[in-house]
């Protein structure tokens, strides 16, 4: 098993990358491993509900549900 790191860089302004790094780290988890999620710059705005609940990406689900598994997976967030 492994810790593995994802570094958020980009907010609301672009969502399909902007949950990237919760996606991956959900996908980290499924697979057995560690992870943890460090937001920088213009991704730590991401962090207000009210942001996090308008973010929708194209071809993945809105950000709200990913970072809802991502806690529920004890998986930390810094910012």
């Amino acid at each position: 098993m492994a810790t593995l790191l994802f570094i958020g860089t980009n907010g609301s302004e672009n969502p399909t990358k902007a949950v990237l790094p919760f996606l991956s780290a959900n996908g980290a988890v499924d697979a057995g491993h560690q992870a943890q999620i460090t937001l920088l710059g213009d991704a730590v705005v991401l962090m207000r509900d009210v942001v996090a609940n308008s973010v929708v990406p194209v071809g993945w689900p809105p950000l709200k549900e990913l970072m809802a598994t991502a806690l529920k997976n004890n998986v930390p967030i810094y910012v």
